[in-house]
């Protein structure tokens, strides 16, 4: 029996996973970062991208994206604080197509540095789940 640690994902919007997992993988800042159950106690930041997590007694991962938040990892417990998120199965791909054009857009009528740092994270959301669609399409879900 493999062992296991407890993951919840939330957003502002309500839980978008939580469960038994065999393992953990995130997109924080400095680069992905793979958990497994007794793993040293870590706080991060997550940029834009898939949260993807193996459930126990399963053989597939589930993908989640998160356009951003805090991971909190303790001995048998993650956490995973998103700006938003949701299940591989629920993104749009003409929806992000749309937003990465808005930013895009939105990009070039900048007023202040506030608007820039604004639209910088809209677009890069975009971005990031636009990758992650076409990950998807490459294995066939």
């Amino acid at each position: 029996m493999a062992m296991t640690m407890h993951v919840d994902v939330v957003s502002a919007e309500g839980e978008i996973f939580s469960g038994t997992v065999e393992a953990v993988y995130a997109p924080a800042e400095m680069g992905e970062v793979g958990i497994l159950p007794r793993h040293t106690p870590l706080v991060t930041r997550l940029k834009p991208g898939e949260v993807r997590v193996k459930p126990e007694g399963k053989s597939e991962m589930e993908s989640i994206f998160v356009s951003g938040g805090i991971l909190e990892v303790q001995p048998h417990v993650v956490t995973v604080l998103a700006d938003s998120g949701m299940r591989a199965d629920d993104l749009d791909e003409a929806a992000a197509l749309e937003a990465k054009q808005r930013a895009e857009e939105a990009l070039k009528d900048l007023d202040s540095d506030m608007d820039y740092a604004k639209v910088k994270v809209e677009l890069l959301a975009a971005a990031a789940q636009l990758e992650m669609l076409q990950k998807l399409r490459k294995k066939g879900r």
